[in-house]
């Protein structure tokens, strides 16, 4: 008899069903250290007029052949295929992966880890897309499979955000469990309607550790511009 716990595609489903209906409802993310959070699905589906500053400039910073991991809906996607740039999309979204398909992208369904003997000009990891490695002590092994798939010239292109404020207290002392190892390390679930997906590692990472860290991967990692708490990075080979 299989045991085995079966999984749903929240994302996909949510990004197939919004695609015919337009209706916008909420995709529900749980978390094992704070309170529910959503993300509005009509953002999956958003213009680049519509795009936060920090994405806009991404865009405009990618080039030649793109690769853009967790590509989604494919918004990030589209607008760069429709300047005239080649776009690889990957998602682990069977559902994801299906809607780019069917909207004239190049699109596999296929984990990042997994990805080999290609080259890229731009890696495009938007939305915290970084946040793959799961959690801190997996960011050097991450940047350096990224590595791996860069053209000579070639750039990583991703947005992350420090949430040190979740755990700073009224006087902006830094409360953190110290059993943990790094306070930008969480576990997610995706809900939408019925569908689960499976408990998930992601990574929220500060600047300061993804400059480190890169620099032992043998990249270099510049800021290009902050909002807040939120930052863009680019990262090159050092050179």
């Amino acid at each position: 008899m299989n045991n085995e716990k079966k999984y749903g595609d929240p994302i996909g489903f949510a990004i197939q069903e919004y695609a015919k209906k337009r209706k916008p409802e909420d995709i529900i993310v749980s978390s094992d250290i704070c309170e529910d959070d959503i993300i509005p699905l009509e953002v999956l589906f958003r213009k680049y007029d519509e795009m936060p500053s920090i994405e806009q400039k991404a865009l405009s910073l990618a080039k030649g052949h793109v690769l853009d991991v967790g590509a989604g809906a494919g918004i990030h996607a589209s607008y760069l295929q429709d300047l005239g740039l080649k776009v690889d999309c990957i998602d682990i979204s069977e559902g994801a992966v299906d809607f780019l398909k069917k909207n004239g992208l190049n699109a596999e369904r296929k984990n990042f880890f997994s990805l080999t003997d290609k080259k890229y000009d731009t890696i495009l990891m938007l939305m915290n897309g970084i946040g793959i490695a799961g959690k801190l002590s997996n960011l050097e092994r991450t940047l350096i499979h990224a590595k791996t798939l860069l053209n000579s010239g070639g750039k990583i292109l991703c947005d992350s955000s420090d949430i040190r404020y979740l755990y700073e207290d009224e006087d902006g002392a830094l409360w953190v469990d110290l059993n943990t190892e790094y306070y930008g390390n969480f576990r997610f679930q995706m809900k939408y309607k019925k569908e689960k997906g499976p408990w998930f590692d992601w990574l929220y990472v500060d600047f300061d550790n993804l400059f480190k860290t890169a620099k032992k991967a043998g990249l270099k990692a510049i800021r290009v511009m902050e909002e807040d708490d939120h930052y863009l990075a680019e990262i090159t080979l050092d050179e």
